[in-house]
């Protein structure tokens, strides 16, 4: 099973210079609770962005066309496709950026999708794909959740492809 993982503002914003648009600590833990012990596949960039290098307890792969690109923790591939392959039969998460969203969206299984109730800053440069509903039926949807330290309101929505 491929899952996409992502946390989305209201029009469609998921970062900005590198880095995600709200560091909300609940959505940081259903991050970690899902994709513990499975294998993630990301972009360089998104790579880069992680503040402390490969993510402890999953196995990090890596999408990068920089044949000399090498990271502690990291296997790197040169496609979607290689790193699906290199995964091998485990479910994995697709954890970003916004490129391999795109490239992933009409391969992937299922969507896990923090829904966060903000307009992306105007100064947003990255952002996640259209989730059509004629591709994609919602499953799941959390409770409306509010951050304590910024009052920000989010939800956790599951999302499977229709068949």
């Amino acid at each position: 099973m491929i899952t996409i993982i992502a946390a989305v503002t209201s029009t469609g914003a998921i970062g900005r210079r590198g880095d995600l648009i709200c560091h909300i600590p609940g959505d940081l833990r259903h991050f970690k609770e899902l994709t513990m012990g499975h294998p993630i596949i990301m972009g360089r960039k998104t790579f880069e962005s992680l503040p402390g290098g490969a993510l402890p307890g999953r196995r990090n792969i890596v999408i990068t066309t920089r044949r000399d690109f090498r990271a502690p923790g990291v296997e790197t591939v040169g496609s979607l496709a290689e790193a699906i392959c290199v995964a091998g039969e485990a479910d994995c998460y697709i954890i970003g950026g916004g490129r391999v969203y795109a490239e992933a969206m009409p391969i992937a299984d299922a969507l896990s999708l923090t829904e966060i109730d903000i307009d992306g800053p105007e100064d947003a440069d990255t952002f996640f794909p259209e989730v059509d509903p004629s591709q994609w039926r919602m499953t799941a949807r959390s409770e409306t959740l509010t951050d304590p330290r910024t009052s920000v309101a989010y939800r956790f929505t599951d999302y499977t492809r229709r068949p």
